[in-house]
């Protein structure tokens, strides 16, 4: 698995990248199949910080989660929590696909 923290307009400090790629690697327990992460972090949004969070996994899929906020540490939880719920209920949309309840 691949993970990239970029920074657009903004440098990226070391703790901001080991915060980004501890949220990304927890990401793997709700779904086996995610080939590359991508996180992206922009300085110049209007509203502060932006972060987008960018989940390719295998068979085409592609789960992007965006928050901006003022906190760049707020803001990456609450993208990894937005792909963590993504994440669970894709899983569960496919698993139950054969035998509904």
């Amino acid at each position: 698995m691949i993970i990239t923290v970029t920074g657009r307009h903004l440098d990226v400090t070391p703790t901001i990248k080991s915060h980004a790629e501890e949220k990304a690697r927890k990401l793997l327990k709700y779904y086996d199949l995610i080939k590359e992460i991508e996180v992206i972090l922009d300085g110049s949004s209007g509203k502060g910080m932006r972060v987008e969070m960018i989940v390719n996994a295998e068979h085409r899929n592609m789960f992007v989660g965006t928050v901006e906020g003022e906190d760049l540490h707020a803001c990456i939880d609450m993208a990894s929590h937005k792909l963590e719920r993504q994440l669970t209920e894709h899983k569960d949309k496919f698993r139950n696909r054969k035998h509904p309840s």
